[in-house]
């Protein structure tokens, strides 16, 4: 895959108001200081959550690592998801299996896990913390800036 013509990312999980919205808001503070002019969003491939902010607990600890969860809103992954985004970065194989069920075979391609980025860990999948404490949340930030900057290592270098 060249990253050369990447102009636009949005993270999924199931819910859209833990991991997602945390890869969204991290990876916006990045690609701004990186000087990358990109479309950052997220979605879930469930709409259960629908316009409901990001879990307390992960703004907690995004908010302690200096992210914005500003203006971020849970939704539902679209049809026009796959024509308006460049890459579409699960969070497990669950959503990944998800959104294959539901992308028009021409998009598929952009389907791919976000931690392929990641350099410092081995995890192939980032963790939903909904039902565990505090730690969850901050292991989820680790896995989520660690595969953020490897991302953006390729598009800067692209």
């Amino acid at each position: 895959m060249t990253y050369n013509n990447i102009k636009s990312i949005c993270f999924v999980c199931m819910g859209n108001i833990c991991r997602s919205p945390t890869a969204e808001a991290v990876f916006k503070h990045k690609a701004e200081q990186a000087n990358l002019r990109l479309t950052i969003d997220s979605a879930g491939t469930l709409g259960a959550h629908s316009r409901e902010k990001p879990d307390p607990r992960s703004q907690k600890a995004g908010i302690a690592r200096g992210y914005s969860f500003d203006g971020i809103r849970a939704r539902k992954v679209t049809e026009k998801d796959f024509e308006n985004f460049d890459l579409i970065l699960a969070m497990d194989n669950d959503n990944v299996a998800a959104l294959m069920k539901v992308a028009p075979e021409e998009h598929k391609a952009k389907v791919k896990l976000f931690l392929e980025f990641a350099n410092q860990h081995d995890d192939t999948e980032v963790p939903d913390p909904y039902y565990g404490g505090a730690g969850g949340f901050n292991y989820v930030l680790d896995l989520i800036e660690d595969a953020s900057n490897g991302l953006i290592d390729k598009l800067v270098a692209a």
